[in-house]
């Protein structure tokens, strides 16, 4: 007979790869800004805690959301590393370095044991000094509608399955730390970045990983609030607030780039 933790655990891989997979769709029939905030919500992070939370206490969460804004700084390293290298180099160049990026910042910030505090000075420091460096000469580059392949969706929901899946087991056997560090594994944009690089070019694909900065800002006050409200208010509403933070983000940045882009003149009589 089987036993039931397995039956669960597909069920749980299948419901987030079937979200991943409609999200990223969304992101390649949008322009590089639009799809960069659909790419940076928390489509296999919110997955990821969830179903964390369905075995584990509140305790837990908090912790592994320390760890998870720790590393959103690599996340930060690998999407400055591959906009910059994407504009002229090919996908072979581009995913492995900042992959490698991401690994060396990933480390090095697993050697230390963080408070809240300490991760989101960490993120500011990062962010500050990634975002002028991503967004410096980026060229305008037009939303490009390419077609789809068959291996396109397959390859997508295992990429993601397979992250849900190394988050849940790590959860279970190494404990809250390494749990929110495999949750914020760049699976998403590294997916991302295998599907659109060949498809759409390089340079249009490091404007959206470029924007995709702006977005990852929203994970700082997300994982706070899910640290800190997780133990007082429970797993439940502390992920609904962690979501409506990135949401709200995300929202208000495009609604800013919408304020900023210039009114198209009306011809005259």
């Amino acid at each position: 007979m089987i036993d039931p933790f397995w039956l669960l655990f597909a069920a749980k891989l299948a419901l987030a790869a079937g979200i991943v997979v409609a999200a990223s769709l969304l992101v390649e029939r949008s322009g590089p800004v639009l799809g960069a905030m659909i790419a940076t919500l928390p489509i296999s992070v919110g997955p990821a805690y969830v179903f964390l939370a369905m075995e584990h206490d509140a305790g837990f969460i908090a912790g592994s959301a320390v760890a998870s804004l720790a590393v959103n700084t690599a996340t930060a390293v690998f999407l400055t590393l591959y906009s910059l290298l994407a504009r002229s180099r090919s996908l072979a160049v581009s995913l492995p370095l900042g992959l490698l990026g991401w690994a060396g910042m990933a480390a090095a910030v697993s050697r230390v044991d963080w408070t809240l505090p300490g991760a989101v000075a960490l993120n500011l420091i990062v962010f500050a000094a990634c975002l002028p460096i991503a967004l410096r000469g980026l060229a305008a580059t037009p939303p490009v509608r390419a077609a789809g392949r068959r291996w396109d969706i397959p390859a997508r929901a295992a990429a993601v399955t397979g992250l849900i899946a190394a988050v849940l087991l790590i959860g279970r056997a190494l404990g809250p730390a390494a749990a929110g560090f495999a949750a914020l594994a760049p699976v998403v944009t590294g997916s991302l970045a295998l599907l659109l690089h060949p498809r759409i070019g390089g340079p249009a694909t490091a404007a959206v990983f470029a924007n995709a900065l702006i977005g990852m800002v929203g994970y700082v006050p997300a994982l706070a609030l899910l640290h800190l409200a997780a133990v007082p208010l429970g797993s439940a509403a502390a992920l609904c607030l962690a979501l409506a933070a990135c949401v709200l983000w995300n929202a208000a940045m495009l609604a800013l780039r919408g304020r900023r882009r210039p009114l198209t003149p009306q011809p005259q009589d």
